[in-house]
């Protein structure tokens, strides 16, 4: 199946000279003078090599044909990461390391999709974006602002992310599994 470059997320799988290869990362660049494109970093699924790309953004991509299976995260078992499927209620054990650019976007029970690729777990898709609470930031001294500009925070997953002057420790936030930007505060308990 073909997509183009600018539809690609970090966790696809793409055939690429004849390789299989997980999109770590992408960014789009607009430059400008000329085209727009997308700049994507990818990891051969066979040895680990890696390999920077450019790829305009109408550009055609070969999505692998992979077999998608709807999973949830349960919890972190030694160095693995535990998965159910959600249709046999079978558990899979996955290595952090192999997933370790999506690690700190899961959170417990969270529905992600594994892909499987001659039966054997080859990559993870993200939700678009995930509810995270702040256990860690500065606080904001009243009169001390800077129009534009964000504060760091830790996540509950250890992720460390920029929010907004306002949000404070505790909030739940949410945060683009794409970018790992920060996008609203999510609504807190009741």
């Amino acid at each position: 199946m073909k997509i183009s470059a600018s539809d690609a997320r970090v966790g696809n799988l793409i055939e690429h000279q004849g390789r299989l290869w997980r999109i770590l990362k992408k960014e789009h660049v607009k430059p400008g003078k000329g085209g727009a494109f997308a700049q994507v970093e990818m990891k051969a699924v066979a040895d680990g090599t890696k390999l920077n790309e450019r790829f305009r953004s109408d550009e055609k991509l070969e999505k692998a044909h992979v077999e998608p299976r709807k999973m949830q995260y349960l919890y972190p078992e030694g160095d693995d990461l535990v998965f159910m499927d959600l249709e046999t209620y079978e558990q899979l054990n996955i290595a952090g390391d192999e997933i370790a650019e999506q690690k700190g976007y899961l959170t417990p029970n969270i529905e992600v999709q594994i892909n499987f690729y001659n039966n054997s777990p080859i990559g993870l898709e993200l939700p678009a974006a995930v509810t995270v609470r702040v256990t860690d930031t500065e606080t904001v001294v009243k009169g001390q602002t800077a129009a534009g500009s964000g504060k760091p925070a830790t996540v509950d997953t250890g992720i460390r992310v920029t929010v907004p002057a306002f949000v404070k420790l505790g909030d739940k936030i949410r945060i683009n599994t794409d970018t790992g930007d920060y996008i609203e505060r999510a609504d807190s308990d009741p």
